[in-house]
């Protein structure tokens, strides 16, 4: 029997209708765990071997905290907090990098990640419009190469090729992203990132296992827990860097921009290309009211990788798990549940969710 045979068949999420015909389907995974790593609900396979993408950001950011490189290279929190983005190639964004790199006696032409369009629209049409060509500094993920390449010069390795598995940082990148997800090393495979750096793929609860990790730090951090380990004090830190600076982890009118800034330090989310998401929440009577012995985390997969059905359902399983204000919820809204209009601004159809999950208590 092939592995495929022996996974649980991924269920629709959500259905898209034209009128009263069913037009699309999306089907998806999610599951919800508390800091202990126990599994509190589920929907379709927990265990499916998930490319977190660009929502592994995070655990490679911490990687790169704990070679001292920010030290070494004077790097702030917002730079911190651009290590974990994926951003839209505003000015703001492109100039942190730079300065990230000058701080890391680097250059542009260090950086082993290439020009792509913009994820912002707005900046696309300025882009067109200024007849612009984007180099490195433009990518959506400069900010996480910037601090790889603080990472090298921190642990005295070559700039060349920090980008390759073999490298030092890379191997301690590795090492990191298992550990922190509580796997053995050979238990995360990897593949090459748009960007040209490795990605890890792992079971799709180690997601939100990561996740309830971040937002645990952070509870301890307010606590003022004593003797606090140095990696929960490096993921406290992750954690405040980004959710102080949401507009650096994502951007004018993003997703997990507009998330993080409503919650106001609630939760962290963030988004991985190919529809993964993950979000951590920190302890509070809503995650108990859930089962959860502390923070939660929350990690979902759309199988065909589409962007509008992601967001749509993350909000959704927002609401589904009461998480957060009605208000707070409603500044996804545009994601939610936006209009179907043609170009005629007639509306056409709607997006039902039929999402159930299982409770594991």
């Amino acid at each position: 029997m092939s592995r495929s045979e022996l996974q649980p068949a991924a269920p629709v999420a959500a259905t898209i209708y034209r009128g009263e015909s069913v037009e699309n389907t999306h089907l998806a995974h999610v599951v919800v765990v508390d800091a202990d790593g126990r599994l509190l609900y589920s929907f379709g396979d927990a265990a499916r071997i998930t490319l977190a993408r660009s929502a592994a950001k995070p655990a490679q950011a911490l990687a790169v905290l704990e070679t001292g490189a920010l030290e070494h290279c004077g790097f702030d929190e917002a730079d911190l907090a651009l290590m974990c983005a994926s951003h839209s190639s505003e000015p703001r964004h492109i100039e942190r990098t730079r300065a990230m790199l000058a701080k890391a006696q680097a250059s542009e032409a260090d950086l082993r990640c290439g020009g792509h369009p913009p994820l912002s629209d707005a900046v696309y049409v300025d882009w067109i419009r200024r007849g612009f060509t984007p180099t490195g500094v433009c990518s959506n993920c400069s900010g996480k190469h910037a601090g790889m390449l603080a990472g090298a010069r921190s642990i005295g390795a070559a700039l060349a090729g920090y980008e390759l598995p073999a490298h030092p940082l890379q191997v301690r990148v590795k090492q990191t992203v298992a550990s922190v997800c509580d796997l053995p090393d050979d238990g995360v495979q990897w593949a090459i990132d748009g960007c040209n750096l490795p990605t890890p793929a792992f079971p799709l609860d180690r997601l939100a296992r990561l996740f309830a990790k971040l937002a645990a730090a952070q509870d301890r951090h307010e606590a003022g827990a004593a003797a606090t380990p140095p990696r929960t004090a490096a993921l406290a830190r992750i954690y405040r860097a980004m959710t102080s600076y949401p507009e650096l982890v994502g951007g004018e009118g993003r997703f997990c921009t507009l998330l993080m800034r409503a919650f106001g330090g609630a939760l962290v989310g963030k988004v991985g290309a190919d529809g993964s998401y993950a979000i951590g929440v920190r302890a509070s009577r809503q995650t108990a009211r859930l089962g959860a012995k502390g923070a939660l985390g929350i990690a979902l997969k759309i199988e065909d990788g589409n962007a509008a059905a992601l967001y749509a359902v993350t909000a959704q399983l927002l609401a589904v798990l009461d998480i957060g204000t009605p208000e707070q919820r409603a500044t996804l809204d545009g994601f939610h549940a936006p209009k179907r209009l043609n170009t005629m601004g007639v509306e056409i159809g709607r997006m039902d969710f039929s999402i159930e999950l299982a409770a594991h208590r």
